[in-house]
């Protein structure tokens, strides 16, 4: 398994060890990790604090060119919010962890000239399927599941 998303994988675990949400995400460039985070709406009582923000946050400030020679990986595809982040800065790669479970604005992000590899990986698969068995009114609760 790829080291960086084997790291959004050890977010999200960290999340759901929380109590909260289990989606993590990681931004990478140069080869190193400078940012990590994962999903912390129930944690922090948060309306943004998705994986893919609290990576952007954790990141820091950075020139533009940084993001724009980044990547990202999240372990769930992103939603209308942070899919505009990622425009927003200029990031020009995601490597999703899996889609099955929720599909985000992908098809927006693609639009706009982001490359997106998804992986469909079971790690990503299982820790979603057991935590929306276990914990559908939470999952039902956050926006991103609202059609």
């Amino acid at each position: 398994m790829d080291i960086f998303m084997q790291a959004a994988i050890d977010e999200a675990r960290r999340g759901l060890d929380e109590g909260g949400i289990p989606i993590g995400s990681v931004i990478v460039h140069d080869g190193a990790i400078m940012g990590r985070g994962h999903n912390q709406r129930v944690q922090k009582g948060s309306a943004i604090l998705h994986a893919e923000m609290a990576a952007l946050e954790n990141a820091g400030r950075r020139a533009a060119r940084v993001y724009r020679g980044s990547v990202l990986y999240t372990t769930l595809s992103p939603c209308s919010m942070c899919s505009g982040a990622i425009l927003l800065f200029g990031i020009p790669k995601i490597v999703i962890g899996e889609n099955r479970s929720f599909v985000g604005d992908e098809d927006l992000l693609r639009a706009r000239g982001v490359a997106l590899e998804i992986l469909q990986d079971p790690d990503c698969m299982a820790l979603m399927r057991g935590f929306i068995a276990e914990r559908p009114e939470l999952w039902d609760e956050d926006i991103c599941t609202v059609s």
